[in-house]
């Protein structure tokens, strides 16, 4: 079982991203995926997440900038990543958990995570 994110980088204020989540060694559509992010000094903070039926969350602070979907035929979750912002430079993850959650309790097999940084 893995998850493998890819998509990081640098990127200048307002611009865009789009973050990956490969899964292999299960079966993805039996699992929500929820995306999260750390930045130095931080705890880890729940970004958004998408039910096994393709229902997507974000949180409150996202403000429509990120958008969550899947490709179960690609066994892969993305998260596209736009108007970002320098507070968004975290390192980014992806988790699986049966149902979506709003905490990191619950969700396993958390990948390597990805670094995002944005900055001028």
């Amino acid at each position: 079982v893995q998850l493998v994110e890819s998509g990081g980088g640098w990127v200048q204020p307002g611009g865009s991203l789009r973050l990956a989540c490969a899964a292999s060694g299960f079966t993805l559509d039996d699992y929500a995926i929820g995306w999260f992010r750390q930045a130095p000094g931080k705890g880890r903070e729940r970004v958004s997440c998408i039910t096994r039926y393709g229902s997507g969350f974000n949180e409150v602070w996202v403000k429509g900038r990120f958008t969550i979907s899947r490709d179960n035929a690609k066994n892969t979750v993305y998260l596209q990543m736009n108007s970002l912002k320098p507070e968004d430079t975290a390192i980014y993850y992806c988790a699986r958990r049966i149902a979506c959650g709003a905490t990191t309790d619950g969700f396993d097999s958390w990948g390597q995570g990805t670094q995002v940084t944005v900055s001028s």
